[in-house]
């Protein structure tokens, strides 16, 4: 009896363990390495990202978002919603966008001056954000994080 007892409990140990000693292994998830979205006009997309946003494009279509870069924060968020989720709304993307900034009040004016339409505003404890939708109808969330 007493043998089963202690068999349970290594099992429980090694199901409790085994998440664990799974990560110490080489071979998973270390970050984004990137985001790739769909455009009928690529190329005017990433001009709008451009000069809208102030995204630095590269001849080759993309723009390489540095994680080092002064007070960015030290991770990225992935997480699923539902299908249905109002989060993404009012966008028919099955996505969103979110860029940490550094000064939130200062993109959201330079936003205004070029007529972008400002869904929302709001902060929480973890800091504040504006949401905008790009040409395509993709929903962005700007986010400055609270100071580190």
């Amino acid at each position: 009896m007493r043998s089963i007892g202690i068999g349970i409990l290594l099992a429980g140990l090694v199901a409790i363990l085994a998440p664990a000693a799974a990560q110490a292994q080489a071979g998973h998830i270390t970050g984004i390495g990137g985001v790739f979205v769909t455009s009928k006009d690529p190329k005017a997309l990433a001009a709008w990202y451009r000069d809208v946003l102030g995204i630095a494009v590269e001849p080759w279509g993309g723009a390489m978002l540095r994680y080092d870069a002064p007070e960015h924060p030290p991770v990225a968020v992935w997480t699923v919603l539902r299908e249905t989720s109002p989060q993404i709304a009012p966008s028919p993307r099955g996505f969103m966008l979110d860029f940490a900034v550094d000064d939130l009040d200062a993109i959201v004016a330079r936003l205004e001056a070029k007529g972008v339409k400002i869904l929302k505003r709001t902060s929480d404890e973890t800091g504040k954000f504006a949401w905008i939708l790009d040409p395509d109808g993709t929903k962005i969330e700007l986010w400055q994080p609270l100071s580190r």
